[in-house]
Order: C-alpha cells, then sequence, then structure tokens
C-alpha cells in the first residue's frame, strides 16, 4: 500500500507525519525496511531532498535507523517526543488520571521502602514548599520536587523514569491545580499527611493520602464533563 500524496505547506513536517503514522498503523513493522526515497519521493508527491530531511529527522529520534549501503529500517513504533506532544495535548482530568496511578503506586511502595535519606529529602522538598509562602513559582518548584522525591522513595527504577518521562505533564497538572482558581488546590497540610504516612511505613494510608491530593481536582474535572 503506497501513501498519499502531500499537501502545499511545510513539507518536510508533512512528511514527517505521513512516514510516523505508517510505522504507527503498522504499515511498516519494526526491523522492517521501508521504501527508497525514490520511492517514497514518488508517493508523496515531493523530492528526493525532501524524503531525506524527514527521515533524518525521524532517524534522529530514534524512529529510523539508517544503515549505509543497505537502506532505512524501523527501529521503533512511536516516536518518543511526539508521544510527549500528545500528553501535553491531553485533556487536563486525562493527565490526573495518569498522575494519579503513578503517585498512589509510589507512596504504596515508599511507605514499604524508604530510607532515611529519602525521609530527608522528602522533609526538605516539603519545608521549602511552605516556606515559598505566596511565591507561587517557588512553590510550585519545591511541590514537584517533593513528588519525584516520593517516587525516589519506592526505588523501582522502571517507576522512576516512568515517572521522569511524564516530567513536564506532571508539573502542568501541578501548576494548574495551584492557579486554576475552579480547582481545589493540594494543601500543604495534605502533603504534610502524605509524608507523615510514608515515615511511619503505613502502606494504607499513604496510599488514600496520596489519592487525596488529587482527588478533588479530579472530582471537580469529572463533574464539569
Amino acid at each position: 500500500m503506497g501513501l498519499a500524496p502531500v499537501q502545499r505547506g511545510s513539507l518536510v513536517e508533512t512528511v514527517i507525519a505521513s512516514i510516523r503514522q505508517a510505522i504507527e498503523t503498522k504499515q511498516w513493522r519494526v526491523d522492517e525496511r521501508i521504501p527508497t526515497e525514490s520511492v517514497l519521493s514518488e508517493q508523496l508527491g515531493v523530492s528526493r531532498n525532501t524524503v531525506r530531511e524527514a527521515v533524518r529527522v525521524l532517524a534522529h529520534v530514534g524512529l529510523l535507523r539508517v544503515r549505509q549501503g543497505d537502506g532505512t529500517y524501523v527501529r521503533a513504533q512511536y516516536d518518543p517526543g511526539e508521544t510527549l506532544r500528545r500528553i501535553d495535548r491531553a485533556a487536563l482530568r486525562d493527565r490526573i488520571e495518569v498522575r494519579l496511578t503513578l503517585e498512589v503506586e509510589a507512596a504504596r511502595l515508599a511507605a514499604a521502602r524508604r530510607d532515611d535519606s529519602d525521609l530527608q529529602e522528602m522533609r526538605r522538598s516539603l519545608d521549602a514548599r511552605r516556606d515559598a509562602g505566596m511565591d507561587l513559582c517557588e512553590r510550585i518548584d519545591h511541590d514537584e520536587r517533593f513528588h519525584h522525591a516520593v517516587v525516589a522513595s519506592a526505588h523501582n527504577s522502571a517507576l522512576a523514569d516512568l515517572y521522569a518521562y511524564f516530567a513536564r505533564a506532571i508539573r502542568n497538572t501541578i501548576e494548574r491545580t495551584e492557579i486554576d482558581l475552579d480547582l481545589p488546590e493540594p494543601t500543604q497540610a495534605d502533603h504534610e499527611v502524605l509524608l507523615h504516612a510514608i515515615s511511619a511505613g503505613d502502606i494504607e494510608a499513604a496510599e488514600s493520602a496520596a489519592r487525596q491530593l488529587l482527588a478533588p481536582s479530579l472530582a471537580a474535572l469529572t463533574s464539569e464533563g
């Protein structure tokens, strides 16, 4: 099956989108060689230079692999950068639900696995959040630092990497709940409850406290929908 010719506009970006779609829909599968530049140029109705530039960009982000003298192969089914952009465009409720999923499990694990250095980092972050007062930017920075400290305290490298991958979307949800007057703001006291539960090693209480931090905002967004 061939690709549809591209329309006028940013030709390279359009070719990138067309190739990405072919890969994500498994028209070309991982480790499969894609058509040559000349074939793609003809199918898409663009110059070979445009195709070459699009391939270069997709190879740079890890979606394609160029093997000199052999051809270009699919390296991965999804473009991580594009995935993050889609997450950024997702509804706030969807992003908060994902954040809840990650943070509730992190809190459970942290209550069981945290050590003294973990508790000290969470304490420092939370104290700094309190001391930030009405300085919104600083408070958001320390809020984010606290939640990353909780995840680190779970001592699960895969969870930490996944949370870091979503870091931009997570910060955005923190900013929205702090700034948006229509959303209930998680208070300093709410965060203290979570830290106390983790410090006490109370797994159920830690899970409940982590959920309660964002449950009011999620409920408000759900009622709006």
